[in-house]
């Protein structure tokens, strides 16, 4: 997950924060008495300009707040966070209200017109006019993302000793197989949510209210409206891409119940659905834990990294030097010094941290870090190298204007490191020491496939139905009295997943999910599922690459890394169809590598579930 340039729990986009007031108030020249005078294109460059400038002027301070409360959780650092918040985003409100004299100029360049386009997309956090109701909605936004990093389940609230954190909890989801015993660290850690409701539903009131103060319907409209196409073309275009490869998600999901069924006899749901907490992953989003049963040949040897990380004594520091090596090795810089200084790259022993995984430009100029708590897994050996796309990303686009700074579009930004990830071949990891000899034959592909399935497959549905159901909360076609009941709805018409247990709405298990809480937008993380096998496709070309797509990496390959940082240097300074058309040639996002990549797998698959009751649709 991405941490822009004062990205925060509160304010989740691309520069965010970063913008002051100007010293005029944008309403001034239409009160009674003054003199109204039409703005000149100079004027909207020296608007930008500004900007830009008052956007450097505060970014190190309001991403130090941000760091700060991430990293070292207690009121006091909670308040800081809130305060500095509230300030960036009365600076941001003011300046979106000034740059609207600019509004219908078609004189203006085009960086300058572009720039007050990014400018009123740079928060998913519009603002209300009313101080009051500003300053209410940052201490919720902080608030909430507090209870989040401060959750915990005690099964005894008498016994400290008794108390696990999400780690914790995640971790016996990841190792166990006993139903009994993942019912109750899901139970656990979805108790953690329940606290938030009222507050989620005022925060989601003041969010609204900041949407039609900014001139949108409600908050989903805003947030779908940064994508260089209207916000209905926008949700015509994810469901295409999910119509795409639904059916690959469907065999999947067929396979895995009726492999989930021989586990379990007689406690699978007769609708095909599958229980979320037997799937090995808080949120049913990854189901890598089930490999075991699900490896197509258990008798042909995957490869582990896990052990092989734990037997080679690899320190989080090592993972991350490993991940750094491979964007080296497509010509990128090293990182510098400070990011190994002052990066969290542990869980520290003393005090409450966000452990959830993020990276961090903390001042546009270099001071980039990641926040992680990582173990010598191969689940954080792998997102390591997916946080590390968007610390490259910022580099690559530093020396552009702050407005500038962020991803073509949101989704890029996620896609970077995942891109790599895809790279992350058998053979790869020979290289690097931690594989043997690897095996290419059917059996061995397969294998291969399914374990990467699990990750990038199984999660697509999760990815599309998170801000699928904020969208219906913001429009109002989800009520709070509905919250809960409509989560799972959603849950099991996408994922084909359901709740272990009957739920209520005294619960509210949205708010187990970091992204919700946090107001981070979450429909990203899906077109990023969709870009990376686009953008692996188009740079194992520029590599040379003639074979199966599943089997190219690219490490090491220099043309394959110029043309990616190409792209990442466009930051978003255009928009992101013509980035996209520069690295791929096709102006869409379209899911047909995926399609490519896993056709082995899908194949396979078919022939499982021929003749197999797959009624969860």
């Amino acid at each position: 997950m991405r941490v822009a340039s004062a990205l925060c729990a509160v304010i989740s986009s691309s520069v965010l924060l970063g913008c002051a007031a100007t010293s005029q108030r944008p309403d001034a020249a239409n009160e009674p008495g003054m003199k109204t005078t039409k703005a000149s294109p100079a004027e909207a460059d020296a608007f930008v300009a500004t900007v830009n400038q008052e956007i450097r002027d505060h970014i190190a301070e309001d991403s130090a707040a941000q760091w700060v409360a991430a990293t070292y959780i207690t009121a006091d650092t909670g308040l800081l966070e809130s305060k500095y918040s509230e300030r960036a985003l009365i600076r941001l409100k003011n300046n979106i209200e000034a740059s609207r004299r600019f509004d219908g100029m078609n004189d203006l360049s085009a960086a300058t017109a572009r720039g007050i386009e990014m400018l009123k997309r740079q928060s998913a956090m519009p603002t209300p006019k009313d101080p009051a109701h500003l300053a209410e909605m940052a201490s919720l936004a902080s608030k909430l993302g507090a209870a989040y990093g401060a959750g915990k389940y005690c099964k005894n609230p008498a016994d400290p000793a008794t108390c696990r954190n999400l780690d914790q909890l995640s971790k016996t989801l990841a190792s166990s197989s006993d139903w009994d015993e993942d019912l109750e660290a899901w139970v656990g850690w979805h108790s953690v949510g329940s606290g938030m409701r009222a507050d989620y539903q005022r925060f989601t009131e003041l969010l609204n209210e900041g949407a039609r103060d900014t001139g949108y319907a409600d908050a989903g409209q805003a947030w779908r409206s940064g994508y260089d196409m209207s916000a209905a073309d926008f949700r015509s275009e994810i469901d295409r891409l999910w119509s795409q490869v639904k059916p690959l998600y469907s065999q999947l999901q067929c396979y895995a119940h009726n492999r989930l069924a021989t586990r379990y006899p007689g406690k699978m749901p007769a609708d095909g659905t599958i229980p979320a907490h037997i799937t090995g992953n808080m949120w049913a989003q990854d189901w890598s834990a089930l490999y075991p049963l699900l490896q197509p040949y258990p008798k042909v040897k995957s490869t582990d990294v896990t052990a092989a990380l734990e037997a080679q004594k690899y320190t989080p520091e090592k993972m991350v030097r490993s991940a750094e090596d491979f964007y080296r090795s497509l010509g990128m810089p090293a990182l510098p010094d400070s990011f190994y200084e002052r990066s969290q790259l542990v869980r520290p022993r003393d005090r409450d941290v966000v452990c959830h995984a993020s990276a961090w430009d903390l001042n546009m100029q270099g001071d980039v870090r990641i926040k992680m708590c990582i173990t010598p897994t191969e689940e954080d050996f792998r997102t390591i190298y997916h946080e590390l796309g968007h610390i490259y990303y910022d580099l690559a686009y530093n020396p552009l204007p702050p407005l500038f700074q962020a991803g073509a579009h949101d989704g890029f930004h996620e896609a970077i490191g995942d891109t790599v990830q895809l790279n992350l071949t058998p053979a790869y990891l020979h290289r690097i020491g931690l594989s043997p000899a690897t095996r290419d034959d059917d059996k061995a592909v397969l294998n291969a496939q399914m374990q990467l399935a699990l990750q990038k497959i199984a999660f697509l549905p999760f990815g599309k139905l998170i801000d699928q159901w904020r969208w219906g909360v913001f429009d109002g076609s989800i009520k709070p009295e509905q919250f809960n009941a409509a989560w799972w709805q959603l849950r099991e018409k996408y994922q084909g997943v359901s709740a272990p247990i009957a739920r209520s709405e005294q619960d509210f298990d949205p708010g187990s999910k970091f992204h919700v809480p946090s107001n981070y937008p979450y429909i990203r993380y899906f077109m990023a599922h969709i870009l990376q096998f686009q953008f692996q496709c188009s740079l194992c070309e520029a590599a040379g690459f003639t074979g199966p797509l599943h089997e190219c990496s690219v490490y090491g390959n220099k043309q394959a890394g110029e043309k990616f940082w190409a792209m990442l240097s466009k930051g978003a300074s255009q928009p992101w169809p013509k980035t996209l058309k520069e690295l791929t040639g096709k102006e869409e996002m379209d899911a047909s590598a995926i399609l490519d990549y896993f056709a082995p797998l899908y194949t396979w698959l078919q022939q499982q579930n021929e003749g197999k009751q797959c009624n969860w649709q």
